[in-house]
């Protein structure tokens, strides 16, 4: 017989345990771990008895018709569970951003790193804007060495680094100037 799923705190505790959550993630998985929690106690074929032989032959083994669970009714616990987060300030989207930036600075450009937060529903402060603003061009200089070392010497080797950069949301005009060689200290 299948375990009982865990009880919604103790899922995105579980889950906090491991990362940094923003609160659209979490909800987003909270809300698919409600569902398969009511699914679960929906399809209990013995219905919680404490005697199973007993149930089966009194005939309460049968499965339930399990209806599907009330889409508004999940979000509410959810929302319930993730202000109670909030409150104890086990999730925040702060501390979020903040380890998301850390940990995707030093390979990605602003760009990419805004897109990446957008999608999981939250934005940059001003201040941590401004600060990858200002380290744009090291960091981007940093990747560059890394991957490649020196500038590329035909057209086609020129475009493949500048593609390389790009991709990781470097503004073009600074990838122009990296890739040329025009950008060393």
């Amino acid at each position: 017989m299948a375990r009982e799923p865990l009880g919604l705190k103790a899922y995105a505790l579980s889950l906090l345990a491991r990362r940094e959550y923003s609160r659209q993630e979490l909800r987003g998985r909270l809300i698919t771990q409600a569902r398969k929690r009511a699914q679960w106690a929906a399809t209990d074929p013995l219905g919680g008895a404490a005697d199973p032989l007993q149930a089966f032959f009194d005939g309460d083994a049968l499965p339930a018709t399990a209806a599907e669970p009330d889409p508004e009714a999940l979000a509410a616990e959810v929302d319930t569970v993730l202000d109670w987060l909030a409150e104890r300030r086990h999730q925040s989207d702060a501390r979020f951003i903040e380890s998301r930036v850390h940990a995707r600075a030093p390979k990605l450009g602003q760009a990419r790193i805004r897109q990446e937060l957008a999608r999981h529903g939250v934005e940059l402060d001003a201040d941590t804007q401004q600060a990858l603003k200002d380290s744009e061009a090291e960091r981007a200089r940093a990747v560059w060495r890394k991957r490649f070392g020196e500038p590329a010497t035909d057209p086609a080797e020129r475009a493949r680094q500048m593609r390389f950069l790009a991709a990781r949301g470097f503004a073009p005009a600074l990838i122009r100037r990296i890739v040329g060689g025009r950008d060393d200290d």
